[in-house]
């Protein structure tokens, strides 16, 4: 094989009550066209031209160089084509669609030695986490966990009806701040809420109760803290309320947020930017799709 083209989509994780458990997977993608070379090079288009690493550092680099010592084949050198869609550092899970094209893509060029389990682990192990890399693999809405050092996850039907509707502001988040502000230690009654809503938003899915959303999104483990970094998030998720949302919560680690909607979206979204602007903040909301078959790749 000469080449293989992957594309990834983007994620958002936690979706109100699953903190580092839930994500949805996004028809937002990046793709990436790995050749093997003698040296390394990155070509980047897109989102992050002017940041993103061009050399061995690059994320797409060290996943394929990943797969490369897993399998225990010389790594020489790859060119990486990117083409990026999903913005970076804001709560969509960029490091992960990166990770995953390196990985899917080297495991392509060299004959796929390794299963779709083992490339999850490999991916949530460099990633740090399993949520986003779950969704961007499995594609659809993924709940992922850890158990003795491997991840276990699966990909569940999500109701076409329910319209998602993402807004991402102009300005960056930082997953490493994002997780300062969270305490060591929560109540159990907010451990509790948490739990009874996750099981509500996955009950509420499978019936097709989009109204028990309403109270399915509210979260009390990772939001609260997260405000005052984002002070600007209750205004604009009320705003999205009042326009047809059912539930408006914080993307990832933020800054961007996530409404479902299962009526109204164009309304919705035009709520939520202006909301936004009414903060004095510029960002850009519209409705995506869910992506329901996740990273796929094919030979050139």
């Amino acid at each position: 094989m000469k080449s293989v083209r992957v594309r990834v989509p983007a994620t958002s994780a936690n979706l109100g009550p699953g903190f580092d458990a839930l994500a949805l997977a996004l028809a937002l993608h990046n793709e990436v066209v790995l050749e093997p070379a003698d040296s390394v090079t990155v070509e980047i288009k897109g989102e992050g031209t002017d940041r993103l690493d061009r050399g061995g550092d690059n994320l797409v680099v060290r996943g394929a160089r990943a797969v490369y010592e897993r399998a225990r084949r010389p790594f020489t050198g790859l060119k990486a084509s990117c083409v990026n869609r999903i913005p970076v550092s804001r709560g969509l899970g960029s490091s992960a669609a990166a990770w995953l094209s390196g990985i899917m893509g080297a495991n392509a060029l060299l004959g796929e030695p390794l299963d779709r389990h083992a490339l999850l682990d490999l991916a949530a192990t460099r990633e740090g986490h399993p949520d986003n890399v779950a969704a961007a693999l499995l594609g659809g809405l993924t709940v992922a966990c850890w158990n003795d050092g491997s991840v276990v996850a699966v990909s569940l039907p999500v109701p076409p009806e329910i319209r998602w509707v993402l807004l991402i502001p102009e300005l960056e988040g930082s997953t490493a701040e994002a997780r300062a502000v969270l305490p060591a230690s929560v109540p159990r009654a907010d451990a509790v809420f948490n739990l009874q809503r996750i099981g509500l938003f996955l009950g509420g899915l499978q019936a097709r109760r989009s109204d028990l959303l309403a109270v399915a999104m509210d979260d009390r483990l990772h939001q609260p803290y997260r405000r005052q970094l984002f002070p600007w998030m209750e205004e604009v998720a009320a705003a999205a309320r009042a326009a047809g949302a059912v539930g408006c919560v914080l993307s990832g680690a933020g800054p961007s947020l996530l409404a479902a909607a299962p009526s109204s979206a164009e309304a919705v979204a035009q709520a939520m930017e202006r909301a936004l602007a009414r903060a004095g903040v510029r960002g850009t909301a519209r409705a995506l799709e869910v992506d329901r078959a996740g990273a796929v790749w094919e030979g050139e």
